[in-house]
């Protein structure tokens, strides 16, 4: 009995994908009408048969999700939404999909350009990965005329579909923790009004103050990029209070820290010893030498996971909706925080 033709094997002899020749042989959109063409014909030359499974909810189509991120949140240093991509590129193949990265410039967002996956009609569905100018994500969530989910933003009006960190809770958590330690002059280091996952951390801080009965100072919420390209720029930045030091800082997130570490050892201070620093997201590769960050790890694994979840049933349920998602992380202990006193009790 001759060997059954998979759809390997037919992706093997025109060198293209598995999930491409699916896509041609069930209709779907994602592939030219030339390559299309060739598939079906090879399929026919070599008796490929289409097998029905026992299970038929399984025979879901194949679908191409495509990924768009700035280009600044991709830099050497900020590892972060490679490690998402990765989940969800590897999410999206156990859903017997395939996930497209799509790396937007800031230039690109400035000119409104719509990402090429989305005018070439490659794709079937898109995530934001990330957070863009806010005009040019207003164009992305207006415009583009495919299922569509937000990941790690839920965006200024916080109305689409969205997965994101519980980030309000995780500072609160974070700053909590501090206040544990003894300290009570509490320094916040993020940018506001930048992105939504600064903000709803910046709003987790301030919670935690006022249930410490500690007004908010000013002049302890230190800016930590620029306010143009969304850069973390350690040379402009991260300036310390020119009165008054905080014997701690809450930072947004652990690039943010560990710059601030560097601004606190060039002043002359040693951390944990004269300042604590804690961090959030749990993406230093390389921690400060001899000092590890402590911070709050984002759950990045179910993160994707349930974004590529959301999106296969939005192509399957054109009225499928989640609204915004939060996954809890957890807190990770290491050096950059030292014990001062007592707990500080909530009023």
């Amino acid at each position: 009995m001759p060997k059954a033709v998979k759809l390997a094997d037919i992706a093997n002899q025109l060198g293209v994908s598995t999930v491409t020749v699916s896509k041609a042989l069930s209709g779907q959109r994602g592939v030219s009408d030339e390559v299309r063409a060739k598939i079906k014909q090879l399929a026919e030359e070599m008796g490929y048969v289409k097998t029905v499974g026992t299970d038929k909810s399984r025979e879901h189509k194949s679908y191409t999700i495509g990924i768009v991120a700035a280009e600044r949140y991709l830099g050497e240093n900020q590892s972060f939404y490679w490690r998402i991509y990765r989940e969800l590129s590897q999410r999206a193949m156990r859903k017997n999909c395939f996930a497209m990265l799509e790396v937007i410039s800031f230039e690109e967002e400035q000119k409104m350009s719509m990402p090429k996956m989305v005018t070439e009609e490659k794709v079937d569905a898109v995530i934001v990965l990330g957070t863009f100018k806010v005009e040019f994500a207003q164009y992305l969530r207006e415009n583009v005329r495919l299922p569509l989910i937000l990941l790690d933003t839920s965006g200024n009006e916080g109305e689409y579909d969205s997965v994101v960190s519980n980030n309000m809770m995780g500072a609160y958590q974070m700053t909590n923790y501090l206040f544990q330690l003894g300290h009570s002059k509490i320094g916040f280091v993020g940018t506001r009004l930048m992105t939504a996952s600064i903000d709803d951390r910046y709003f987790g801080y301030l919670k935690s103050m006022m249930h410490h009965g500690i007004k908010m100072r000013e002049d302890w919420i230190i800016d930590d990029r620029d306010r143009e390209t969304g850069q973390i720029d350690y040379s402009q930045y991260c300036r310390l209070p020119e009165e008054d030091m905080p014997t701690a800082f809450f930072c947004n997130n652990d690039i943010a820290a560990m710059a601030m570490i560097r601004r606190l050892t060039d002043h002359g201070y040693e951390v944990p010893e004269d300042v604590s620093v804690v961090g959030f997201d749990n993406y230093i590769n390389e921690p400060f030498p001899k000092l590890g960050i402590t911070t709050y790890a984002i759950n990045t694994k179910e993160m994707a996971r349930r974004a590529i979840h959301i999106l296969v049933h939005k192509l399957e349920n054109p009225d499928y909706s989640t609204g915004v998602y939060l996954i809890g992380g957890r807190f990770i202990e290491r050096e950059s925080a030292k014990k001062i006193g007592p707990p500080v009790p909530f009023v």
